[in-house]
């Protein structure tokens, strides 16, 4: 599964990146296939760990904010590994093509 989510910190002001920085590093360290842009951060692999990984992200920013807001959208699709780089590449093939 690709699971793409934003996790933000309320209640701390209008700079939050370093409280996002918190999430990130718990994603990055899970050793998942991961991508953050300016408004999600993506991540692929098995539902469970997925999840874990998501959970201890929200966490991670809930232990420095009084209150956090969350989204998360998941793509579901069995049998299909390196969605996170594969639907992107095809993407561009056919923006190549014209």
């Amino acid at each position: 599964m690709i699971v793409a989510f934003s996790v933000t910190p309320l209640g701390v002001g209008e700079e939050v990146g370093e409280y996002v920085a918190d999430a990130v590093r718990v994603v990055r360290a899970s050793g998942l296939a991961n991508r953050t842009d300016a408004m999600f951060t993506t991540l692929e692999g098995e539902w469970d760990e997925v999840m874990d990984v998501v959970k201890r992200a929200v966490e991670a920013v809930e232990a420095r904010s009084p209150r956090v807001s969350f989204i998360l959208k998941a793509d579901i699709r069995p049998g299909v590994t390196d969605g996170i780089t594969s639907k992107v590449e095809t993407v561009e093939r056919h923006l190549a093509e014209g």
